[in-house]
């Protein structure tokens, strides 16, 4: 089941002490786009549903008491894509947890970049692994979490950056879709091709957590690579 990025930032994110960051970028349609119905319009429809600005929640806060800045995707406003809003509020979120010598968390739920934006969208995958570089060498972890489904442009570029990468069980985690690779290849794919299972099998992720357990594993993770005490974490066992 899919939870929306407040939930999640709620349930990563002590209640005390959250700032948002980005809060105040807003989509735009430079390309005056229209497929069946005009860009704007469908940007329309997906704050109205969701009660979100755009695609991404980024908060700093704690966990477990551990400082942290989180990245969240919203995937019920426009299937989660990444726009341009999305790339500068990522960006904003990494630039935030340098300043504050913080880890950046991203918990990723996208069907890819947002086509209605053409290149200002794909040039999203430039700017976040960019300035994910820059969060590196400031000696600061980048912990990155995929979700159900995480696709597309935004597997092609920071999702599987992180210093540890984990998934949800059973999540779909791919570039192209299963149905779109066996028509292409005219080949049956294995069992559970692109799912987090498949993926820890094959070594290209480090660790499937049920979202349960996500708040401790992510505060061990946390003390560990940024060798604060971890008391705070045996705290809340």
């Amino acid at each position: 089941m899919r939870i929306g990025a407040r939930a999640r930032i709620k349930s990563l994110l002590g209640p005390e002490g959250q700032t948002e960051i980005g809060s105040n970028t807003r989509p735009m349609d430079p390309l005056k786009f229209r497929d069946s119905r005009k860009y704007t319009e469908r940007v329309s429809e997906a704050a109205k549903q969701t009660g979100e600005t755009e695609a991404m929640v980024v908060m700093s806060g704690t966990i477990l008491s551990v400082p942290a800045v989180v990245a969240c995707f919203e995937f019920e406003y426009m299937a989660g894509s990444m726009g341009s809003v999305v790339g500068e509020r990522f960006t904003r979120g990494v630039q935030a947890a340098i300043a504050n010598r913080s880890p950046f968390i991203c918990v990723a739920a996208s069907g890819g970049a947002r086509m209605q934006e053409s290149l200002f969208s794909l040039m999203q995958m430039a700017k976040t692994t960019a300035i994910l570089a820059e969060l590196s060498e400031a000696g600061l972890p980048f912990i990155s979490i995929l979700t159900d489904p995480t696709m597309g442009g935004v597997s092609a570029s920071f999702a599987f950056m992180g210093d540890v990468v984990i998934a949800e069980p059973n999540a779909l985690i791919g570039f192209a879709g299963p149905r779109v690779i066996e028509q292409t290849v005219r080949e049956k794919l294995p069992e559970g091709f692109q799912r987090a299972e498949f993926l820890l099998e094959k070594g290209a992720i480090d660790m499937v957590v049920d979202r349960r357990e996500l708040q401790r594993e992510l505060a061990e993770l946390l003390a560990l690579l940024t060798r604060q005490p971890a008391e705070a974490v045996s705290r809340h066992s």
